[in-house]
């Protein structure tokens, strides 16, 4: 229990700092059929185990849950087992607490619960935020990584999917503060393509839901099943309030 707020905590801290600095962006909306899609969920677990699972750990997933989105233990040892050989241990990394800081000054968070911890902002789902912090990585030499991103300004994390994208640079236009304007402001004014990606834009964009969906997915494996059983549980109510509705109307029928 103990490891497992840590972990929220962590996961909390990471969001905050996003949401704290500078007030970010307008977030993406998530392609959420990708949601109940198996194929799009298998291709995002492939994306996790090859880009995130270097670094960052999920400590409170286990390799063969990934049965419960249609992968046989072959699969899953054969394709996203780069760290363990045993398909019942939960998904962790080499990397030490030490390492992540001198590297990137400050431990990679578990994301576990990356998805679910997003969310209490306001602005919109954790797998919105998610969606548009992978798609909004850009060059900024003067960063020590040399990537920025519009999401989360000052990240510490470089753009691990940058082959897939392909390296951008964000164009900015000066404008008058429209409060004082004897200030000048800079707005963002898209992207600029620098090198081109082993995947088109859509392509791109296809592949960081389908990894979303899979950190979403991974926040709560339960919750389709959660919502199908819920469905049946409100259709049952609502019989079951009809039947005794007509019950206490029989019951009541002759007493005066």
């Amino acid at each position: 229990m103990k490891k497992i707020i840590l972990s929220l905590l962590m996961a909390l801290g990471l969001a905050a700092g996003a949401h704290a600095a500078g007030g970010g962006i307008a977030w993406d909306k998530f392609p959420q059929e990708k949601s109940n899609d198996l194929a799009a969920l298998q291709n995002g677990a492939k994306l996790f185990a090859n880009y995130c699972l270097n670094c960052h750990a999920a400590a409170f997933m286990r390799y063969n849950r990934l049965r419960d989105i249609g992968l046989t233990e072959e699969q899953i040892k054969s394709n996203l087992m780069f760290a363990t050989d045993k398909v019942g241990d939960t998904m962790q990394v080499a990397i030490t607490p030490k390492q992540g800081k001198d590297w990137f000054g400050g431990t990679p968070p578990d994301l576990s619960v990356i998805a679910r911890s997003r969310a209490s902002f306001g602005q919109g789902s954790g797998a919105d935020y998610l969606y548009t912090y992978l798609r909004t990585y850009y060059r900024d030499p003067s960063k020590a990584t040399g990537w920025d991103n519009l999401a989360f300004p000052g990240v510490g994390m470089p753009h691990v999917l940058w082959e897939l994208q392909g390296q951008r640079a964000a164009r900015y236009v000066e404008e008058k503060d429209p409060h004082d304007p004897a200030k000048t402001i800079h707005r963002f004014d898209g992207f600029e393509q620098l090198t081109p990606g082993k995947m088109t834009p859509r392509e791109y964009d296809s592949a960081v839901g389908d990894l979303v969906a899979y950190l979403q997915w991974m926040g709560e494996p339960a919750r389709s099943q959660r919502v199908r059983i819920g469905v049946w549980v409100l259709i049952f109510l609502g019989v079951f309030t009809l039947i005794a509705w007509r019950l206490n109307a029989a019951y009541w029928k002759d007493v005066k």
